[in-house]
């Protein structure tokens, strides 16, 4: 499909969604001191906004997209506004509908640590949010770099939130980081308009840009790797470091950054550049595709390897994370119709394992004061529906049934197949078998280890159900989106993966 051959829709719809967030933070401010209230104010805003983006689906399912352009600028050709397309509404959906279930859990976990600050927290994550389904609705590159800006500034506050040395210190880290990011990504786009007139993203790229010749061949060249900087979100290495650091923000906030908006938004800004910029022909052309998946596989096995040295749980979950990120921007890298469905299904699969797997870092820290894996023994008896949850989406992780990453990484295997590069198939196979090598031990240990001194009867004490329903309910949704593909129950997939097809569709042509 191309992108000429789309009907496109006007309507407000996607400026109403994006601007849920934005209000429901004005609206904690103003119930600072009604900690009830101000917490309402985050649910009815997360329900709301995830309905406005789920109405949003018949139309992309009819192969429409949704447009509402918010004003024109001083630049000929380039507008601030929105765009509503398949991929798009696959990331604004996972977000939108994570953060109701974060948002449940925050009251739990904030409540039961009585944390300082909590207007704050709540205000900067819900402009966080803000920023997030910004990214994902853009229509064009500079409207995504003003959402990508607001989404670094607002959760640097999170990052600091327990306000101690350590913590100041990774806050500076993290901007450092992503606002140097920010100076190569506002450039990447001030070259792309230059050559092209147009900052749009068009299904299967931008015409102009391909156009070029083999003139502008080491600009184009130059171009992408300053996109990729400008992409530090996703955690390539060695442009990494920021996200372990950052672990020491509370629980909730590293659910954010590493399931819901942070490290998403980067991969997805990463998958927009390959497929709705240079598109597949002109990548494979310069030999970016290539490039691409060599700093992937370099990073998912590296990243593996630093996991396992890691006692901290939520530092081996960070550096998990940095892995599995890199097997979304592998399935891109391979230019192949399955490689791409399996990086576009591994941003929401990936978003509701990663998130449950932290949210039992949390509840298991809350109820236990437990934050080492090897201090962890007899957890899954005294906290049995917590670990039970960590194991069905460790295994997922890991790419083992009954969880959701079996499924998009056996797209993201097809794509090496499909791209006859079998290299590449083999790196996902070892960075899937090290995933197992950091993954069970902490089952073996929560499960099988009797703690030193531990008695013979166990008494099972959960987080409070703020905290366990929300963990619990991401857990079945992974369990759920594996049972809907393998059985064909077309519960899920008679929405999720159509729409996925439909934005495969519009980046790979067809012949």
């Amino acid at each position: 499909m191309t992108e000429g051959l789309i009907v496109s829709i006007s309507s407000y719809m996607p400026l109403f969604a994006i601007l849920c967030p934005a209000t429901a933070s004005v609206l904690i401010l103003l119930s600072s001191k009604r900690p009830n209230i101000r917490e309402s104010w985050t649910i009815i805003a997360g329900i709301l906004q995830f309905s406005l983006i789920a109405s949003m689906i018949p139309t992309i399912l009819n192969e429409e997209v949704i447009e509402c352009t918010f004003f024109q600028t001083m630049f000929e050709g380039i507008a601030f506004g929105f765009k509503v397309d398949a991929f798009g509404l696959i990331f604004a959906l996972t977000a939108s509908f994570l953060w109701i279930l974060v948002s449940f859990y925050s009251i739990g976990y904030m409540r039961s640590l009585r944390e300082h600050a909590q207007t704050r927290y709540y205000f900067c994550f819900a402009i966080a949010i803000f920023g997030a389904i910004g990214v994902a609705l853009s229509a064009n590159l500079l409207t995504m770099f003003i959402f990508f800006e607001i989404l670094t500034v607002s959760t640097y506050p999170l990052v600091i939130h327990e306000q101690s040395k350590e913590a100041i210190s990774a806050g500076h880290k993290y901007f450092a980081y992503l606002l140097t990011a920010g100076v190569f990504l506002l450039f990447a786009i001030m070259m792309t308009y230059y050559l092209t007139g147009t900052t749009d993203f068009t299904g299967g790229g931008i015409k102009a840009l391909a156009e070029l010749g083999p003139t502008y061949k080491l600009a184009l060249v130059i171009l992408f790797f300053c996109f990729l900087l400008g992409f530090m979100k996703a955690a390539w290495m060695p442009f990494h470091s920021w996200l372990p650091t950052a672990m020491i923000a509370p629980t909730p906030v590293s659910a954010l950054l590493h399931a819901v908006a942070v490290v998403k938004a980067g991969v997805f800004g990463i998958v927009r550049i390959v497929c709705y910029i240079y598109g597949v022909d002109l990548m494979g052309t310069l030999g970016l595709g290539l490039a691409l998946a060599c700093i992937a596989s370099f990073t998912m096995i590296v990243a593996n390897f630093f996991a396992i040295a890691q006692d901290n749980l939520k530092r081996r979950l960070a550096y998990s994370t940095i892995n599995q990120l890199s097997y979304i921007i592998l399935g891109a890298a391979l230019l192949t119709s399955e490689g791409i469905r399996g990086a576009m299904i591994h941003i929401p699969f990936h978003g509701f394992m990663k998130i449950t797997l932290f949210l039992c870092a949390g509840a298991i820290m809350v109820v236990t004061g437990k934050k080492n894996i090897s201090e962890m023994a007899g957890v899954g008896k005294t906290m049995p529906v917590t670990m039970l949850a960590f194991t069905i989406t460790a295994f997922g992780m890991c790419g083992i049934p009954p969880a959701c990453g079996f499924i998009s990484k056996w797209f993201l295997c097809w794509g090496t197949l499909q791209a006859g590069e079998i290299i590449f198939l083999f790196v996902l196979l070892t960075a899937s078998l090290l995933d197992v090598v950091y993954f069970f031990p902490i089952i073996h240990i929560a499960f099988f280890k009797r703690p030193e001194g531990g008695v013979e009867e166990v008494e099972v004490k959960e987080a409070p159900l703020f905290m366990l329903i929300p963990l619990s309910l991401t857990a079945i949704f992974s369990v759920l989106f594996f049972l809907d593909f393998i059985l064909r129950l077309n519960i899920i997939s008679m929405y999720f993966y159509r729409i996925v097809e439909v934005a495969v569709g519009n980046v790979i042509p067809i012949p």
